[in-house]
């Protein structure tokens, strides 16, 4: 087996995670609005949801995915790492935010507006991001056991499924209510507006936790054919 193809499958893995983790953090603040040709329950005719719903959805593919082919510790590492990494990330931008701003550059408010993410937000994603992550790893770790290795689409629905839960009701909650009405920063929506988005949020994730569910079965099989990754479960390296 070629350490070096099963380091690119990692590394693809990983890249992926932290691209959408990152797309996700930046583009949180931003509301989007789709009309719908029905009405849903508490949501409307109209599916509201943050900006990054769908980076973010990204994320909880490429660790199940992740969790398959190399096995529970290793997709809590690489939650907990990227974890930190968001620290990271807010020290980069805040650093190039609060650093001056040349006469010929874009305007310092307007960069600040788009990038500088409010606490509330920041407190949102990272304690939903640190809960809803771990314990997808764990729901999908405990049902590839359950069900003895079979089953893939069950444990890719479901832990995605309530995690994706999980992560909503959180972020939501305290980025536009909780923290909001509990420290005084950030917009608080009214908690109507608030469960419209959680409602609308969910619903994109619920439909691609669906719909990637034959994306995960080829990407796993992709990876074990071309770099000869075995099964995390059956060698031991879970």
């Amino acid at each position: 087996m070629s350490s070096e193809r099963v380091s690119t499958a990692q590394v693809g893995l990983l890249a992926l995670f932290v691209t959408a983790l990152v797309t996700a953090q930046v583009t949180a603040a931003k509301v989007l609005a789709f009309s719908l040709p029905f009405s849903l329950p508490v949501a409307g005719a109209t599916l509201t949801l943050p900006g990054a719903a769908l980076a973010y959805a990204l994320t909880f593919f490429a660790s199940d995915c992740y969790a398959e082919l190399y096995g529970r510790r290793a997709a809590q590492v690489m939650v907990n790492v990227a974890f930190v990494m968001n620290f990271v990330l807010l020290a980069l931008v805040w650093s190039t935010i609060l650093a001056p701003a040349a006469g010929t550059s874009i305007d310092p408010t307007t960069f600040r507006q788009v990038l500088g993410s409010s606490t509330n937000i920041v407190a949102g994603s990272l304690v939903a991001y640190l809960v809803s992550q771990n314990w997808d790893v764990v729901v999908f770790d405990r049902l590839r056991r359950a069900t003895g290795g079979d089953h893939l689409w069950l444990r890719n629905i479901a832990s995605t499924a309530s995690s994706q839960a999980i992560d909503t009701v959180i972020f939501v909650s305290l980025a536009f209510y909780v923290v909001p009405n509990a420290l005084g920063v950030g917009a608080a929506l009214p908690p109507s507006v608030v469960a419209s988005l959680v409602v609308g949020q969910y619903v994109l994730k619920l439909l691609i936790a669906l719909v990637d569910t034959p994306v995960v079965y080829a990407v796993v099989a992709f990876a074990r054919s071309r770099d000869g990754s075995q099964d995390a479960y059956v060698t031991g390296t879970r």
